[in-house]
């Protein structure tokens, strides 16, 4: 690892509910918890995420979300519920053994409210129990929040600016968990 020390962190447990008592101050006010998607998320999913989507293509994409792999890797999708209400979604994907990368999308009407946070600290975690040492992200270099959330959270960025798979700006940010 070219001698990057991977530090111990301590990262909450990815399925107990987290209690927060501060509304607006970017922590959640209600429970956030990270479960599987179901078939029935469907109709969400298009009104928030993928509007140009069918409904049974969205749950097809479901049935291949939980079946645990994507082009022959360990693949993980989780809704990010706020008491129990889908609020977004957060994903892992294996590129080896060690390495994954993360993904995180909160739906518009539900940012700023401390939701993509707490989805992202339980997603290291549950990272960090499935074995994964390090996670990668690409972020959009016009996208503040983002870019705010994942500092906060301790992944580092050199700052190189890349093109994604849509052709847009990006910055790659890693963490060691």
């Amino acid at each position: 690892m070219n001698g990057y020390d991977c530090m111990q962190r301590d990262l909450p447990d990815p399925s107990a509910p987290e209690d927060r008592a501060q509304a607006g101050s970017g922590t959640p006010k209600t429970a956030v918890r990270l479960r599987r998607f179901t078939e029935a998320d469907a109709p969400l999913l298009r009104q928030k995420q993928y509007p140009d989507a069918g409904l049974e293509a969205l749950e097809e994409m479901i049935r291949a979300w939980n079946a645990g792999t994507f082009r022959g890797r360990r693949f993980e999708a989780y809704a990010i519920t706020a008491d129990d209400a889908v609020v977004g979604s957060v994903s892992l994907y294996e590129h080896s053994k060690s390495v994954a990368s993360v993904g995180i999308e909160v739906f518009a009407d539900e940012r700023r409210k401390g939701y993509g946070a707490e989805g992202m600290r339980r997603m290291l975690a549950l990272a960090k129990e499935r074995g994964w040492r390090i996670l990668s992200d690409q972020v959009r270099t016009d996208n503040a929040a983002s870019i705010a959330l994942h500092e906060a959270l301790g992944f580092e960025t050199d700052g190189t600016v890349y093109r994604n798979a849509k052709d847009r700006p990006v910055l790659l940010y890693l963490l060691c968990l």
